[in-house]
């Protein structure tokens, strides 16, 4: 009896696990139906994001579908800045470590900046990267 008693915060927990494994399952499944008509996109715990074309796309995971969804045009945006733990950072040479990292697009015509939060900070440097690229062919044309 007392084995057993000790045995059953054990059990909890692994169906505490198993629980949790499946509700992330839910979300990243949500996020692959809503991913497909974007030219690109991310997933992370914190956000989710898709660019088609010129529109950017974020919004929270979720198990049947991202929620809070915002769009908004790279049109509209006058610079692209990564920002770890509240610091401004180079997203070409990014920092190796950081907690609360994001993507802060500053937008024109006194819009309220749009902040995606990220997971990792190599992976937020790529989408800098690849969105500054973007801007410029933008700004080219």
């Amino acid at each position: 009896m007392e084995r057993g008693l000790l045995w059953l915060p054990l059990l909890g927990l692994f169906f505490g696990l198993a629980w949790a494994g499946w509700n992330e399952y839910t979300k990243l499944e949500a996020y692959k139906v809503w991913a497909t008509s974007f030219d690109r996109a991310k997933y992370d715990i914190r956000a989710v994001l898709g660019q088609s074309g010129m529109e950017m796309t974020w919004g929270v995971p979720d198990r049947s579908a991202p929620k809070d969804i915002q769009t908004f045009s790279l049109r509209d945006v006058e610079k692209i800045q990564l920002v770890v733990d509240g610091v401004v950072s180079d997203w070409q040479n990014p920092p190796t470590q950081g907690k609360k990292i994001a993507l802060k697009f500053l937008r024109k015509a006194a819009q309220e900046p749009v902040n995606v939060p990220f997971t990792q900070i190599d992976l937020a440097a790529r989408w800098a990267t690849a969105l500054q690229k973007d801007l410029k062919t933008l700004a080219l044309t």
